[in-house]
């Protein structure tokens, strides 16, 4: 009886694999309609890349140009020495509406800082390379975006945790993918899942690469936390709890590998950004509330 469970059960989880398979190589493949944004001002989507991630960066963006919202740009920031190693079949997209644009190499802060720089008063989402983006990504995202609400939205966040001292724990110690939608500056979100920043959102030393290469530079998530919440930002995660799907075979490199490891990536990276600016963070004109050290 176990054994035939089994075998149900398997052919029915084929078969949903397949189903899901199919739809997403469909939404990869096919070009589909998508309808204006609402927004006041221009909806960039920006992401980078590299060259270790290049042979499976066409399928995520041409996820990213068939959503049910069009966004003004889609924009792929390339560092100058990477821009001739790019394939046909990503350059061959400028014809569906990608913007390639070549920039500094400043590592995962290609993901932003340049889109920032170029469209200070645009609303900017942010993306991965190596993700599945669903059609009504950018739609839930921009969405959910209100402007007097002076919140971050993101699809998927960690929830930061303290101790009862006061002290902020290791990172692998948060709740990570929390499925809470609580609006908080306890909310930490992961901008390759899809973040929302605004015009005035983040403080204006967002685009400083002096600072963020000293402080985080390969940690781009911690640095946008902390200067949207020094621009007193709460942050909130829309919709249920979201998993990542990755392209097989992209995440054999990647920033998580450094990150996520206790003693040292994000944890000696967040414990300089909390000498630097406490936390909760100051404000732009200096005022903080209590400031919490960082565990030992």
């Amino acid at each position: 009886m176990l054994i035939k469970v089994v075998k149900i059960l398997t052919t029915y989880c084929l078969g949903v694999c397949a189903a899901a398979r199919a739809a997403i190589e469909w939404h990869c493949r096919e070009q589909l309609s998508s309808r204006p944004h609402k927004l006041a001002q221009k909806l960039i989507v920006s992401l980078t890349s590299y060259p270790p991630r290049f042979n499976h960066l066409e399928r995520t963006l041409r996820c990213l140009l068939n959503q049910t919202l069009q966004a003004d740009h889609v924009i792929l920031w390339i560092a100058h020495g990477d821009m001739d190693q790019l394939p046909h079949n990503v350059t061959a997209l400028t014809k569906l509406g990608l913007e390639i644009e070549s920039c500094e190499d400043v590592g995962p802060y290609k993901k932003i800082i340049p889109a920032l720089r170029k469209f200070p008063d645009a609303v900017i989402v942010t993306a991965d390379d190596d993700l599945y983006y669903r059609r009504t990504w950018l739609e839930e995202l921009t969405e959910s975006y209100v402007p007097a609400r002076g919140e971050v939205v993101c699809h998927r966040a960690h929830r930061i945790m303290v101790t009862s001292e006061g002290l902020l724990q290791y990172y692998a110690d948060w709740k990570h993918n929390t499925g809470s939608n609580e609006a908080s500056q306890l909310v930490f979100p992961t901008s390759g899942a899809g973040a929302l920043y605004a015009p005035g959102m983040l403080h204006v030393d967002v685009t400083r690469a002096d600072l963020f290469t000293e402080l985080a530079p390969k940690s781009d998530d911690v640095w946008l936390f902390w200067m949207a919440a020094r621009n007193g930002m709460v942050f909130r995660k829309v919709g249920p709890r979201r998993l990542l799907y990755p392209w097989p075979g992209s995440q054999q490199v990647g920033l998580r590998h450094v990150n996520f490891c206790k003693d040292g990536g994000n944890d000696v990276v967040i414990a300089k950004m909390v000498k630097a600016f406490g936390f909760p963070p100051r404000t732009a004109d200096g005022r903080s509330n209590k400031v919490m050290e960082y565990v030992a």
